[in-house]
């Protein structure tokens, strides 16, 4: 039987594990194609036969279900280190930010200099803010989620509405090439991405600008923010590490299978009798922008409930030790997707479809459920986790086991 604590970091480190492989089923779409591929499927890229089948399978079950998993283990990350540093009798709020303004340059550095999709400026930004928030009872954060999670929704509907009313040629202007660029505007970015990689900062500069900007106020923020909160008071409850009964996790998996499920289904449908017109950016997103949440709920309790049953041990095993490494693993992710799309290796940008794209997801599944537990037998910490470590603490950590 698993002790107590140990079973709850083998469930977190499962379940991130679980998360940061998912992650990958939709960024490699803004890897391998134009970027707004990825929200609007119809602007580049074949959706005929499997390739279609691949959107829809990737749309239904990962499109921002990966990133909320992860945002919910983040959040619980926050008050798990706040609650070792109080035990150490060391300082929560000074190495909660020393920590975290590491992430913040760990971020601007991936964003600026390998991709535009970067997530841990988000996140570093979101911790900063969230930190006061920690010692809420579950019931303030959960309510807490809500709102931060409805802000950004409320947005995008209100948006919804000015776009009816807005002048074409503004729509546009400020609109349409994020939505549906036209062909010179994707053969340029295509172009960009496949030169080397001093040409590739033409597209990914402004990207990562308004990733880190505007989009962030927008939408990352607020839906990173009420994810983490959720995740504090799923921690909080003993629900995020495996400690609740198993109705609970059996209720949440048919929440997600009779709702959440059946809700993104019906906005693929709405915004296919669109036409994917611009309105499906603000209105019909907000199908699977909820629809995710009930979802992400889902995968937590599917695995949990296998951890708890003891079913598929080496498989359970490895994704713990992927999620050991989240971080490393995650960068690595990008640095592989790079080779192989971007002209400073393959240069294939462009150039493979979403059935394509799947099979190489497959492959650095493989990769990293092979590499991580090889790596983790030899040293206590992945790469970038003990680079991390050493600068929060400012003192350079043991990494080898036995060394």
């Amino acid at each position: 039987m698993i002790a107590p604590v140990e079973q709850r970091i083998d469930a977190l480190d499962a379940l991130r594990g679980f998360a940061v492989l998912g992650i990958l089923v939709m960024n490699i779409q803004t890897f391998a194609m134009p970027m707004a591929a990825y929200l609007n499927p119809t602007s580049y890229g074949s959706l005929d036969g499997i390739h279609g089948l691949v959107w829809a399978l990737s749309h239904l079950l990962a499109d921002q279900k990966m990133m909320a998993l992860f945002s919910m283990l983040f959040g619980a990350g926050i008050v798990l280190f706040c609650e070792r540093a109080a035990a150490s009798g060391k300082s929560e709020a000074g190495y909660h930010y020393r920590r975290n303004v590491w992430l913040m340059v760990f971020g601007l550095l991936h964003g600026y200099l390998l991709w535009s999709g970067d997530i841990l400026f988000v996140y570093a930004l979101c911790a900063f803010l969230l930190f006061p928030l920690r010692k809420r009872s579950p019931r303030a954060l959960f309510k807490l989620a809500v709102f931060f999670l409805s802000v950004s929704s409320i947005v995008y509907l209100l948006t919804g509405v000015g776009v009816q009313v807005m002048p074409p040629e503004a729509l546009d202007e400020q609109l349409m090439p994020m939505w549906l660029p036209d062909q010179a505007t994707m053969a340029d970015e295509i172009a960009a991405m496949q030169g080397n990689w001093l040409t590739q900062m033409s597209v990914r500069v402004p990207m990562t600008q308004e990733m880190q900007g505007v989009a962030l106020f927008l939408w990352a923020f607020w839906r990173a923010s009420g994810m983490m909160l959720l995740g504090m008071a799923l921690y909080k409850t003993g629900t995020l590490t495996g400690a609740a009964d198993n109705k609970t996790y059996r209720r949440l998996l048919l929440l997600a299978l009779c709702v959440g499920l059946p809700l993104i289904v019906y906005g693929m449908v709405w915004n296919d009798r669109n036409e994917w017109q611009i309105t499906s950016m603000f209105w019909g997103s907000q199908f699977n922008y909820w629809g995710s949440v009930l979802v992400s709920l889902g995968w937590m309790s599917a695995i949990l409930l296998l951890l708890k049953k003891g079913a598929m041990p080496a498989l359970t095993e490895r994704l713990a030790a992927v999620g050991r490494m989240a971080f490393t693993n995650y960068i690595m992710q990008t640095v592989l997707c790079g080779l192989v799309f971007y002209g400073h290796g393959l240069g294939l940008f462009g150039q493979v479809e979403r059935a394509g794209q799947l099979l190489i997801v497959l492959a650095i599944w493989a990769l990293q459920l092979w590499l991580s537990p090889i790596w983790l037998r030899h040293f206590r910490f992945g790469p970038l986790e003990w680079l991390w470590r050493s600068l929060t603490y400012w003192q350079r950590q043991p990494l080898r086991i036995n060394g």
